[in-house]
């Protein structure tokens, strides 16, 4: 499959799907349009055991079918055991991975009111984790977030070995390109450019030193079967478009 073929939202869902490839028996738990698609995508390919549920108490198919039945009990034994991955948006995010949903601005009076903590301490504790951010700038990619709502690998550290046991941040996606944290200090890395991105434009929208080796490949174009799943029964109204908008 060419390049041009392949959309800037489909590459998205592409990157996304990457996460849980060889996850192996583990509840997915994507937020958001694409990351929703991308598990679905994912398990419809290569992670065949994954796990997606209704966001309650039935399992799915890749087709959305039910296909059995997570008791409460279950589902919070895998929560709590690190056998969940969970794919989170970001208001903030910075270059250790600790991420913010909460608010913008101080704590005692914000500029702006976002989500809250909710679950993010203990998703970030308790299992695997990644981030999807539709739109990569600056006032994402922040030197500190306002707010410690998701865990990061420093604070994680400082924590000790009870924060550290399933704490991983498997990635970060944005519209621009893939991001890791294998470096020596576990701070964020360019992992691969969205094909049409530049790393000068990475560096142009993130508001911190971020590390970029000398050769960052693309992120790998969908299969023909993989795109046939995406355009044709994974989401055929087009609504991974809107959730990326316009290439910039």
């Amino acid at each position: 499959m060419s390049a041009e073929a392949v959309t800037r939202a489909e590459h998205c869902v592409i990157a996304c799907a990457e996460a849980w490839r060889g996850a192996g028996e583990v509840l997915a738990s994507p937020m958001g349009a694409i990351p929703s698609i991308a598990a679905r995508l994912a398990r419809a390919t290569f992670s065949p055991d994954l796990l997606l549920t209704d966001g309650e108490a039935m399992l799915l198919g890749a087709d959305g079918e039910v296909e059995g039945w997570l008791p409460y009990r279950r589902h919070l034994t895998m929560v709590s055991g690190g056998r969940r991955h969970v794919m989170m948006g970001a208001s903030q995010i910075d270059r250790h991975g600790n991420q913010n949903i909460s608010c913008v601005g101080d704590w005692e009076r914000p500029a702006r009111q976002l989500l809250g903590v909710r679950g993010a301490p203990v998703n970030t504790l308790n299992n695997p984790v990644s981030y999807w951010v539709p739109r990569h700038s600056t006032r994402v990619f922040v030197a500190e977030v306002d707010v410690v709502c998701g865990v990061g690998y420093d604070r994680a550290a400082a924590a000790g070995p009870s924060a550290t046991r399933y704490h991983r941040i498997a990635r970060v996606v944005s519209d621009l390109g893939v991001f890791d944290f294998a470096t020596p200090d576990r701070s964020m890395r360019l992992a691969s450019l969205h094909p049409g991105v530049t790393a000068e434009r990475v560096r142009e929208s993130t508001g911190f030193p971020l590390t970029v080796p000398a050769d960052v490949p693309y992120t790998r174009d969908p299969t023909a079967g993989e795109l046939r799943l995406i355009r044709e029964v994974l989401d055929p109204d087009g609504v991974r478009e809107r959730e990326v908008g316009a290439v910039r």
